[in-house]
């Protein structure tokens, strides 16, 4: 599915992104800056501070704690939102096909935690 919506000044392209449509999408971006990609560290303090913005938003929606009237209004869809982003030029400034480690990731879990919980009874 590809198509613009228009909301506001602003056109919202919504598209159903693979991991690598993802990460070019992030590299044509950077790659118009003659500053191109922050160091790993760098990306590792942005991605820790996305984290945290996430866990803020979490924490409004989910918890205790109910934003301030003067907090702008921020979804944990856009947190996760940054967090691709961040996670994207992490792995394209390392070379690393994000499809490639979710999978390693995930067939790591899926052996070692395979009895690891109670499984629904199938019908």
């Amino acid at each position: 599915m590809n198509r613009n919506n228009i909301k506001g000044f602003f056109i919202i392209h919504t598209h159903d992104y693979t991991t690598k449509e993802m990460q070019k999408r992030v590299d044509d971006y950077i790659s118009q800056f003659k500053e191109g990609y922050f160091s790993p560290l760098s990306l590792m303090a942005r991605l820790s501070e996305e984290v945290g913005e996430l866990a803020r938003e979490v924490n409004h929606y989910y918890g205790e704690k109910p934003k301030k009237e003067s907090e702008q209004a921020k979804t944990v869809e856009d947190e996760l939102g940054d967090i691709l982003f961040v996670l994207s030029c992490f792995a394209n400034s390392l070379d690393i096909d994000l499809s490639d480690a979710f999978n390693t990731s995930l067939t790591k879990i899926e052996t070692r935690d395979k009895n690891r919980w109670t499984k629904k009874e199938t019908t």
